[in-house]
């Protein structure tokens, strides 16, 4: 069955009735009426075939689900880190020297971010009976609501195929779980939640409403996924566990999967070698997203404190707290590639925004600090501040192995590396100043350039794209001025990266 030639069917049916209608009953009281019952007639439709699809969907439920062996995670890149470099201040005053293009090898280019996925027709707000109340809970410090009937919660008799097709059906034919997903997508929207953060959302709603890890939260968690329009499968270890499966459109680090078909399926908190996989396609599913638009409106759980400042120029420090809820949001978040360029993942943070929260607090005080500079002093500022406001430290001794900031990150916790530095000076410079910017990969290494607009001349080194000029600026280059690139870096292996 054809979703878009279904739904179009109805769209023109729908649009020469109305037109009939304008026509016929221009001045009959009766319009209004027949119009509502035409448009009721619509909605029936579309349940029908809601109902269908998920009654077929059950079907291959009850069929017998093929086991199949995990695939081996795909590994962070792991290569020697270059240490920082600190510029020596004596050399702040020697003149600019002799300008000159630094070679790269490619241009990496990060897609638009696709519309969320949607139901394959939209979900009704259906009345609730008057013993059916939102039941609460929590998502990352944050108190969330929907509406389930707890008294009778979702009971599985088992994991069989049998006793999860069972289980579908119920949930497909009850207005309850109809009301749940319409009510977990107003969530999506009025919270803002990205795609991964309206799956975690999904799983704490789940884990609230039957019981942290059991069955019948992985059983609901799927079906309000699937319900909401994104692909899923349904999989079962050898002990009768159930677990999700979900398709990512970007392929993540270090998280095992499974292929089916042509596409990597990646299992959520488990690790097991082999699964019993329902490999069977829901009409109109589509893959999530990892690129994040905006930051989801979270609770506040301020932190204390901190102040960043400038070496070279105190007036460019700022005093803030960060949200915790955020930072723990962003510590769940799976580092991720486009198609198989593993440099792609620098600009999946860098083109995440600053939160409402925190631009609130620092970004006055840092346009303060810029507000009588010329372009060039400006960029300066921002990069010395960046350079000296934050301990270096490796991800390898933090962490104990690779670990990007989101530029709000950098912020927050006490030491950050050159990419992170790259992410949070870009996002800078593109909010405060309105100036494109790119990210310069060498091995080891991660550098940026900014496109300055109001400035005559070339004021050092810099990587040509067409007709734009982007000029270095190296956050890790301690108290570099913009123009100079660190030593050491072989630009004959640069790779660029284009920024939002």
């Amino acid at each position: 069955m054809i979703l878009s030639s279904q739904m179009n069917r109805w769209l023109i049916a729908l649009g020469m009735v109305v037109c009939f209608c304008r026509h016929g009953y221009a001045q009959n009281d009766n319009f209004e009426n027949d119009f509502e019952s035409f448009r009721k007639s619509i909605n029936e439709d579309f349940e029908d075939f809601r109902k269908k699809c998920n009654d077929e969907y059950a079907a291959f439920l009850n069929n017998p689900w093929k086991q199949f062996e995990k695939e081996e995670p795909v590994p962070k890149p792991k290569e020697e880190t270059v240490p920082p470099v600190i510029y020596p201040k004596d050399n702040l005053d020697i003149p600019i020297p002799e300008p000159k293009p630094l070679p790269y090898k490619n241009i990496i280019r990060v897609p638009d971010i696709d519309p969320q996925p949607v139901p394959i027709e939209p979900l009704e707000d259906v009345p609730s009976p008057v013993d059916v109340e939102k039941v609460k809970f929590q998502w990352f410090g944050t108190d969330m609501r929907v509406r389930y009937n707890l008294s009778d919660a979702l009971k599985l008799r088992g994991t069989k195929e049998h006793n999860i097709a069972d289980a579908w059906k119920e949930m497909s034919s009850d207005d309850v779980y109809t009301n749940l997903a319409y009510d977990c997508l107003q969530l999506r929207t009025e919270y803002s939640l990205c795609d991964w953060a309206y799956f975690t959302m999904l799983k704490a709603m789940s884990d609230a409403l039957c019981g942290k890890e059991s069955n019948e939260a992985t059983l609901l968690m799927a079906y309000t996924f699937c319900q909401s329009g994104y692909k899923m499968r349904l999989a079962r270890d050898e002990s009768g566990k159930l677990h999700i499966l979900y398709a990512s459109q970007h392929v993540i680090f270090g998280q095992p999967y499974y292929t089916l078909g042509k596409e990597s399926f990646y299992p959520y908190d488990i690790d097991a070698t082999k699964l019993y996989i329902c490999d069977q396609a829901f009409p109109g599913e589509q893959s999530l997203s990892l690129l994040i638009p905006e930051n989801p409106e979270l609770s506040k759980a301020m932190t204390l404190a901190r102040t960043r400042k400038s070496d070279r120029f105190p007036d460019v420090r700022v005093t803030f707290k960060s949200n915790k809820n955020l930072m723990d949001f962003y510590s769940t978040y799976p580092t991720s590639m486009i198609g198989d360029n593993m440099v792609s993942r620098w600009a999946m943070y860098a083109n995440t925004p600053m939160s409402e929260n925190i631009k609130s607090q620092i970004y006055d005080d840092l346009k303060r600090a810029i507000s009588n500079c010329d372009q060039l002093k400006a960029v300066n500022k921002l990069l010395n501040f960046v350079q000296t406001g934050f301990t270096y430290e490796y991800d390898d001794k933090v962490w104990g192995g690779d670990r990007a900031f989101f530029a709000e990150e950098s912020l927050y916790y006490p030491y950050c590396d050159c990419e992170d530095r790259s992410i949070l000076f870009t996002r800078l410079v593109r909010d405060l100043l309105g100036l494109r910017c790119i990210l310069i990969y060498y091995p080891g290494h991660l550098a940026s350039a900014v496109e300055l607009t109001q400035h005559s001349g070339i004021v050092g080194d810099y990587i040509q794209l067409g007709n734009k000029i982007f000029t270095i600026a190296d956050a890790t280059y301690i108290n570099a001025p913009v123009g100079r690139t660190m030593p050491g870096m072989d630009n004959k292996t640069a790779k660029v990266i284009l920024l939002e």
